[in-house]
């Protein structure tokens, strides 16, 4: 995890705070939050709450309840944008005063061929099982760090990803309010410990 983390703050921009929480510990919820689901689903998300709390701790902020928006999304402290990602194992969040950001953790494994057709589009065909994970890693980073403007759900033929090394270029497709067709998000990312890290920031 330590390894892991230090890499996350080398790539995530100056000016957001890092929380780390390990989804295999119990963390108790604030007010305010309410999680359903399966056993490990609960577990890992009071784990990001408890992840998200740590990197407002370190912006100098005192912990808060972060509820979940009738979109599902965090409802995150005014003025902030934040992102959270977790495996089975690490979660980590980002928070900051930035117009959005978007994280994504993943398994640095090959992507399953019959997920192919829905994650990549036929430019991106090109791609190794596992460049197509790292693609998919990219692709959720850029949505989640997009979503703070648009408020807009679009499934992964919306972006056209590009990789290069430690760097990724997110391109869309179609008018996504207000982004225009052809806008760009840039991000960046890291291979480490068997995870793929994406981090896209507006």
């Amino acid at each position: 995890m330590n390894h892991l983390t230090s890499v996350a703050r080398g790539i995530i921009p100056a000016g957001y705070g890092l929380g780390t929480a390990d989804p295999r510990k119990t963390y108790p919820s604030f007010p305010g939050e309410t999680a359903q689901g399966i056993p490990r689903r609960i577990a890992e998300f009071r784990a990001g709450r408890a992840a998200a709390r740590a990197a407002l701790v370190e912006l100098g902020l005192p912990p808060r309840a972060i509820p979940v928006g009738a979109d599902r999304a965090p409802i995150w402290p005014l003025g902030l944008q934040g992102s959270i990602t977790h495996t089975e194992t690490l979660c980590l969040a980002a928070i900051g005063r930035g117009m959005g950001i978007g994280l994504d953790l993943e398994l640095a494994t090959p992507l399953d061929d019959d997920l192919r057709p829905s994650i990549l589009r036929p430019e991106e065909a090109h791609f190794s099982a596992i460049e197509a994970k790292l693609v998919f890693c990219a692709k959720e980073a850029a949505y989640k760090a997009q979503y703070a403007r648009s408020r807009q759900l679009f499934d992964f033929h919306a972006l056209a990803v590009t990789l290069d090394q430690g760097q990724f270029v997110a391109r869309f497709i179609d008018e996504v309010l207000p982004f225009s067709a052809g806008a760009e998000l840039r991000g960046r990312w890291a291979d480490v410990d068997g995870h793929f890290l994406a981090v896209a920031v507006l």
